[in-house]
């Protein structure tokens, strides 16, 4: 007769009180099995309860439409939330396992560091054989979420990658791991064949979708919703955003009483000379590609290379800016080491390319200027998104 462990008893009875207290919701146990634990705590560090991998790290704030406040009902115990959660959970060991290179050396975590805002420290990151990627990683951490920031805007939908060549989480999820440079896999049946003899992917995939077999759709799915997930709201702007609920927009524009001069001196900069392709509010930009200027000739043609349209030559998405103080080296090259150097190219270094957008120009601003613009920009940073346990890597 096999003795199980007295925490699975208490928690499991602790779980059915809280069942038994409410009735107007289905609810199951969010907690696995003995057994299934068992074989996931040889190689991960897995809470015993689901993590809740809803957008409720703190309010939303309506600004003209800009935030919302959460599609996802608050109740983690309901069918729909359970899925989720266990989709999400296996997302986060995917995202983390390098076995999803082909030689087993490198994960979509290597070149997303959560400490970088799920950026990467270089300009261009190293590949499964050490082939350095074409473009700068773009953070992951840069949002107030995915399908906020992704949702729509006044020039459409938001698309992925600095070319915009991929229409989603799930297509560029499986662009990198089908590249020949970043995790080398040839086709994702490959990948599907590889993990289906895992005994922890058997446990998770049962789990998240009530079956152990492997399809690569599932897989995507997963990514999807662990990445979708990946939410910055916590910053010093956002809380100085929450002072002026219920206000309109504009008052985005008056000095914030929490931040120093030099922050309210460079949010008045940005918002006159920033905010018309990045936007004011930072949940979506303003535009969603454009030519900066940063050179007369491109050796990377960027959007050119997906629609063949001349006047794509040397154009790029405009990058989210939220945890910026973070993602460094910037641009799609990774040219710029420092805020300071961005800042300066917009003061100074901006060049007459046939395509530069019309609504750039070199900002006039003093050496305070710069400094204060700075300032403003390391006060969208979150510092609870790069230790939020739940987007960690759970491997042991």
């Amino acid at each position: 007769m096999k003795v199980y462990n007295p925490f699975f008893l208490i928690f499991g009875l602790a779980v059915c009180c809280m069942v038994s207290c409410t009735d107007d919701v289905d609810r199951t146990v969010v907690h696995y099995t003995e057994d299934e634990y068992d074989v996931l705590s040889e190689v991960l560090d897995l809470p015993l309860e689901l993590h809740d991998y809803g957008q409720e790290r703190s309010n939303f704030i309506n600004f003209g439409g800009g935030l919302f406040a959460g599609s996802e009902s608050n109740d983690i115990f309901s069918m729909k939330n359970i899925s989720r959660n266990h989709q999400a959970t296996l997302g986060r060991v995917l995202f983390y396992d390098t076995k999803l290179s082909v030689n087993n050396t490198v994960s979509c975590g290597s070149c997303h560091q959560q400490l970088l805002a799920f950026a990467d420290d270089v300009a261009f990151s190293e590949g499964f054989d050490g082939e350095l990627s074409f473009r700068n990683s773009l953070p992951l951490g840069n949002t107030v979420g995915f399908e906020t920031a992704y949702g729509g805007s006044s020039f459409g939908r938001a698309l992925f990658g600095w070319d915009e060549a991929n229409r989603d989480i799930s297509s560029q999820s499986e662009a990198a791991i089908t590249s020949s440079v970043e995790m080398g896999m040839h086709d994702m049946n490959a990948l599907v064949t590889k993990l289906r003899t895992d005994e922890v992917y058997k446990v998770l995939f049962k789990k998240a979708f009530g079956t152990s077999t492997i399809h690569k759709e599932d897989l995507l799915l997963s990514l999807d919703k662990f990445i979708n997930s990946i939410v910055s709201n916590n910053s010093k702007f956002d809380e100085e955003v929450l002072n002026n609920r219920g206000q309109s927009i504009s008052q985005l524009d008056i000095p914030f009483k929490g931040y120093t001069d030099s922050e309210n001196r460079g949010k008045a900069l940005y918002n006159s000379n920033c905010a018309s392709c990045h936007s004011m509010d930072h949940t979506r930009t303003t535009l969603a590609t454009a030519n900066n200027g940063l050179d007369l000739e491109y050796s990377d043609k960027g959007r050119y290379n997906v629609t063949s349209d001349l006047s794509d030559r040397g154009v790029f998405k405009i990058p989210f800016l939220r945890n910026i103080e973070l993602t460094a080296p910037y641009m799609h090259d990774g040219r710029f080491e420092t805020l300071e150097e961005v800042v300066e190219h917009y003061a100074t270094g901006i060049k007459n390319h046939e395509n530069k957008h019309p609504l750039l120009d070199e900002i006039k601003v003093t050496s305070e200027d710069k400094a204060d613009l700075v300032a403003y920009l390391k006060t969208l940073t979150d510092p609870e998104l790069t230790s939020d346990l739940k987007w960690s890597d759970p491997f042991k």
